[in-house]
């Protein structure tokens, strides 16, 4: 391993022994998660609460291609090991959350690394089981972006496409103003599975063209009237929340080049003439971010922790009691 390689950072993710996850009910009652051949669809998996996460630090350099390698101060194997992809099982919460498991193994070894949260003693169905995609990289599990050719609006009303932006240009933030941005950062993912971009087609949302971003993207939210989700006026919704396969979608198959934007705060601006939130910069985050992207931001805002944009977080299950509809033809914005 050459020095340059040594000094790349890592990213950090957490995995369960695999005999954390196991069948509650089922075909395979009492075994641990496993892969293809020995899972079965339509068993109930449940992370037990006494489980504890290990940390699994990854390098991300594009030197390492598609393969997986462990970095520093990892608590699973040592600097340079190869990891292994065995599995990939796509499992359905209670609410109707998706969450996707990767089985890794390292020198014989298997773990269970969840895309998204799990939380224990909650059942877990099973969808399917396949082989990972060649080219997934665990690091780039979240990237909070506006896909390219998003409109952002500008001091005095104007919109620029958010490739075309650079650090210090000023954009129109809905609290303070004209802000200049200092950083743009650029990732190109996959559109499948955990990477699909959700897509809000023009004017359901008051939005002036189709606003398509990463899942985790939070659209802002001002709420009026006295019935409300969450019982407050400022709501922030993932836009994975808002899709309903009939008026929100995920749009799926090649490519998307996603950009962030990164302010002194964390912003509410405006996309597509609607708002939603800039990059919030702290540990959480960056650690959520593919690793050359957050090793960019780091680097750039050493120390920087940014505290979120004050609203409501909507949850799946809080959008499905009070209906997606009130949000999407209320044109609601500021």
């Amino acid at each position: 391993m050459t020095r340059r390689q040594a000094d790349l950072p890592g990213y950090a993710a957490h995995v369960y022994p695999v005999a954390a996850i196991r069948v509650t009910a089922g075909a395979n009652t009492g075994d641990p998660i496993a892969g293809i051949g020995v899972c079965e669809p339509g068993d109930v998996y449940r992370l037990d609460p006494d489980a504890e996460p290990r940390r699994l630090m990854l390098r991300g350099a594009r030197e390492t291609g598609n393969c997986q390698i462990i970095a520093a101060h990892s608590e699973i194997g040592a600097p340079g090991d190869q990891l292994g992809f065995e599995a990939l099982l796509t499992l359905m919460a209670p609410d109707g959350e998706r969450v996707e498991i990767v089985l890794v193994s390292h020198v014989g070894a298997n773990y269970a690394l969840p895309l998204s949260p799990m939380v224990p003693n909650v059942d877990y169905v099973l969808l399917e089981s396949g082989m990972p995609p060649a080219d997934l990289r665990v690091a780039d599990i979240v990237c909070v972006s506006f896909a390219a050719g998003t409109l952002i609006t500008l001091p005095g009303g104007s919109q620029r496409p958010i490739e075309a932006l650079s650090a210090g240009d000023m954009v129109l933030t809905r609290d303070n103003g004209p802000q200049p941005v200092r950083w743009v950062g650029r990732a190109t993912l996959r559109a499948r599975g955990t990477f699909a971009p959700v897509v809000i087609p023009a004017g359901l949302m008051g939005n002036s063209g189709d606003l398509v971003v990463s899942p985790h993207h939070r659209i802002f939210i001002y709420q009026r009237g006295r019935r409300r989700v969450g019982g407050t006026a400022e709501l922030l919704v993932q836009a994975k929340h808002l899709v309903d396969g009939e008026n929100v979608v995920r749009r799926t198959g090649g490519f998307v080049d996603y950009y962030s934007l990164v302010f002194d705060r964390h912003e509410i601006i405006y996309a597509e003439g609607i708002p939603a939130e800039s990059l919030m910069v702290n540990d959480v985050t960056l650690n959520l971010l593919p690793p050359d992207m957050a090793a960019e931001v780091r680097a750039r805002f050493p120390g920087l922790s940014q505290a979120q944009h004050f609203g409501t977080e909507a949850t799946r299950r809080a959008l499905d009691e009070f209906g997606r509809d009130a949000l999407f033809f209320s044109r609601s914005r500021d």
